[in-house]
């Protein structure tokens, strides 16, 4: 009878991590497939937030880009030259330094978040990167 017990659990713990292994492995896939803006931080709604591989979080720190621009928490950019720029609602910035243009801005738009995590957003459907629930559409 004991030994009936420990191989019906160990089946079962293995079972449950080959599962977890190939939900993981079709996330990772689903992910890279589907990536459509490139990496940047923007102002939305008053916060600076880090985009990357179409996942949207607040920036916590600040950024050295490419070119040398820094950008901060509270969205002050320092140009390479010593130039300073305050990042206004919609502004983008891509990972090289350079600032997105209009037509980019809009495919921005975050449509889905996550229910237990109201900062992470994403533009396509998906599973939030912090508690693995499902992106669900805004309202």
């Amino acid at each position: 009878m004991k030994n009936l017990k420990l191989i019906s659990t160990k089946t079962v713990a293995f079972l449950t991590l080959f599962l977890m292994v190939i939900s993981l492995s079709v996330t990772a896939q689903t992910a890279k497939k589907y990536t459509m803006m490139k990496d940047c931080c923007m102002m939305k709604d008053g916060k600076m937030m880090v985009m990357k591989d179409g996942k949207t979080m607040p920036m916590e720190k600040s950024m050295v880009m490419k070119n040398g621009t820094t950008c901060m928490t509270n969205g002050e950019c320092t140009m390479k030259d010593g130039k300073k720029m305050m990042m206004k609602n919609g502004d983008c910035m891509e990972m090289s330094g350079k600032m997105c243009t209009d037509k980019m801005k809009k495919m921005a738009t975050m449509d889905y978040h996550c229910p237990m995590h109201h900062e992470v957003t994403s533009n396509k459907p998906g599973k939030c990167p912090k508690c693995g629930m499902a992106l669900v559409k805004k309202a």
